[in-house]
């Protein structure tokens, strides 16, 4: 199985390094952890470090104080290196050096300015539209320019030049069917929710009844939903 690193940048253990440890990882302060931490807000067994289909996927173990990346609450979240982990009062660097340095090289040239709106097809053609999904990263700056083009290159989403987060692979025919109704319902119930926006003479400033408001909120609240289900399917009980 693949190996992760992870560099302790803050709390109690600052400055050790856990290096080469086999997937699956469990972070904790109880013993038996692969990666343990002496840390009073660190839950017994915290959260969980795993390789799934060419992936690091980090998942929390319904933690008392939770697990944040790169600032941000999460019930699971794939890894790359250079992400920062927070735990308690501990924060984690995950990747070693290398790792670091060749994702530092990758971003660049993803984050490299294009003139006009160049689709993915006039890129360099050894570059492939499955290796730059792979790639998409939460922390980019992501400019969501309403006069770049969606298109689809290898089953890939593209933003002008920019992938869009990849759709799960290898998915049957049922959970294919599955995912699509729910997108079709995200959907639906979006367009239905702005379809009364009032615009005033300038185009410059836009309303929206309270009631329409209301239905865009719950929407966000579905999506929190499915996400915390997606890592913690028990929640769908509550």
């Amino acid at each position: 199985m693949p190996v992760v690193t992870f560099q302790v940048l803050e709390g109690i253990d600052k400055g050790r390094i856990f290096r080469d440890l086999p997937t699956p990882v469990t972070i904790g302060r109880e013993e038996g952890n692969s990666l343990r931490l002496n840390d009073e807000r660190v839950s017994r067994y915290h959260a969980k470090v795993q390789y799934d289909n060419g992936e690091i996927i980090l998942t929390d173990l319904e933690s008392t104080n939770g697990t944040r990346v790169n600032g941000n609450v999460v019930q699971i979240r794939r890894l790359r290196p250079g992400d920062r982990i927070g735990v308690g009062k501990s924060l984690l660097l995950f990747g070693s050096e290398q790792e670091i340095k060749d994702r530092i090289s990758v971003l660049t040239g993803l984050s490299t300015p294009t003139s006009g709106n160049v689709g993915p097809s006039l890129l360099s053609a050894t570059v492939h539209a499955q290796a730059l999904a792979l790639q998409f990263d939460h922390d980019i700056d992501f400019d969501l320019n309403p006069q770049d083009k969606i298109t689809a290159t290898a089953g890939t989403l593209f933003l002008g030049c920019r992938p869009l987060p990849p759709l799960p692979q290898k998915m049957t025919p049922a959970q294919a069917a599955r995912l699509a109704e729910l997108l079709d319902f995200l959907h639906r119930h979006l367009s239905g929710a702005i379809e009364n926006i009032n615009t005033n003479e300038e185009g410059s400033l836009i309303t929206l009844r309270y009631a329409d408001w209301q239905r865009v909120l719950a929407l966000q609240m579905i999506l929190a939903r499915y996400v915390r289900a997606i890592a913690e399917p028990d929640v769908l009980e509550e």
